[in-house]
């Protein structure tokens, strides 16, 4: 038996895992959750699961469930109420689902105690991979990657040496807007960026995917996950979300995983890891249905984010910090109907070339970077 506390149980990431517990009863328990301020979640997840401890956003959600769960589930809020479910004592794994750079110092408590760590955090890496990866390697602790194509490359790893790799391709389906030209982009509207093609996810997620910074996220992920150079982490688009990613070999072998577009897939194996479970629920890949796949090469002019991410991956530092910032207050403006959709990729841009890198942030450092960079994008509203 596996506890489970999810750091962002009531989001997309955090209702499928679950809906992974609930499938494998004899496997998994809930041991704590972060619900943000979703009371309602909170009511419903104690209800079903009946964990240790819960944890809300604000004060307000905390006094109204603490009097209802008095003596029955442990509620606790704000920062360090996500630092109690993170490093719940009963917890041996710790999925990461929150959205945003919140989600760092929860997961590095979570290291520290010593917790497994199930990484759908994206953030967390691209802002501070070289503490992560460097208080994960302290502490002996996994860190088993939820993102389908960070898992799709662990699960290619299986039995390899990553000294034999040639490079790391990861699949893209090139988001919501995917067959719009740049000039059509100038005037899509929040509904449309939120309709991904293969996909269910959050709303700041989607819109990440359409500007394609979600993959720049990733390519940085795979950067600290799997300790490969920029140049040997290669993007190609692929509509069908078939093939979740491939590992490219020195003798030309290459390998890929591949399943039908469904998260709990990925989730369940890190979960579970070493072991695969069966997963009823899942629709089973059938190629002659499928018929056949399509490729294409990125264009990093038409994706001008995901350039953004590589060029700040490789420059390393502080910039992801300021990446990751300038694009969650941008993508927070737009999907507030306060700017554009291209706005988000020249506010982004505009606060990269404005910081001054530093070479090796600490966590002091990173917050002030990550504050300074997020005032600045504001700044722009006005």
């Amino acid at each position: 038996m596996k506890y489970i506390s999810i750091l962002g149980a009531s989001g997309s990431i955090g209702t499928q895992t679950l809906d992974v517990i609930r499938a494998h009863p004899d496997e998994f328990r809930l041991a704590a959750a972060s619900v943000g301020k979703n009371i309602e979640a909170a009511r419903r997840l104690i209800a079903e699961f009946s964990p240790s401890l819960v944890a809300v956003a604000d004060r307000d959600a905390y006094e109204v469930l603490s009097r209802e769960y008095r003596g029955r589930t442990a509620i606790v809020y704000g920062e360090e109420g996500l630092i109690e479910a993170a490093v719940c004592p009963q917890a041996d794994v710790v999925v990461t689902a929150v959205v945003g750079s919140v989600g760092l110092v929860p997961t590095l408590k979570a290291i520290e105690a010593g917790k497994a760590i199930a990484l759908a955090n994206k953030e967390t890496l691209v802002v501070a991979g070289h503490l992560v990866m460097a208080a994960a390697k302290r502490r002996g602790v996994p860190l088993l990657p939820v993102d389908s194509e960070h898992s799709a490359i662990f699960q290619c790893l299986q039995g390899e040496k990553i000294e034999q790799v040639d490079k790391l391709i990861l699949t893209a389906s090139g988001g919501s807007f995917r067959d719009k030209t740049r000039r059509e982009l100038a005037h899509v509207t929040v509904e449309e960026a939120l309709r991904h093609p293969n996909w269910s996810m959050g709303a700041k997620i989607t819109i990440d995917s359409a500007t394609m910074m979600n993959k720049g996220f990733e390519v940085i992920e795979a950067h600290w996950l799997f300790g490969l150079p920029y140049e040997r982490i290669e993007v190609v688009l692929h509509r069908e979300s078939i093939i979740h990613s491939l590992v490219a070999f020195r003798d030309t072998s290459v390998l890929a995983q591949l399943g039908e577009p469904d998260m709990r897939v990925p989730i369940q194996y890190a979960l579970a890891y070493p072991k695969r479970l069966p997963l009823p629920s899942a629709k089973p890949l059938d190629l002659i249905s499928l018929g056949a796949l399509h490729f294409a090469p990125v264009d990093f002019d038409r994706y001008r984010c995901l350039r953004l991410a590589y060029e700040a991956g490789k420059r390393g530092g502080s910039l992801p910090t300021v990446l990751n910032a300038a694009n969650e207050e941008a993508v927070a403006a737009f999907l507030a109907g306060r700017i554009p959709f291209l706005a988000i990729e020249e506010w982004i841009e505009r606060a990269l070339e404005r910081h001054r890198p530093v070479s090796d942030p600490q966590l002091e450092d990173i917050r002030e970077i990550d504050a300074d960079a997020r005032a600045y994008v504001r700044s722009l509203l006005s």
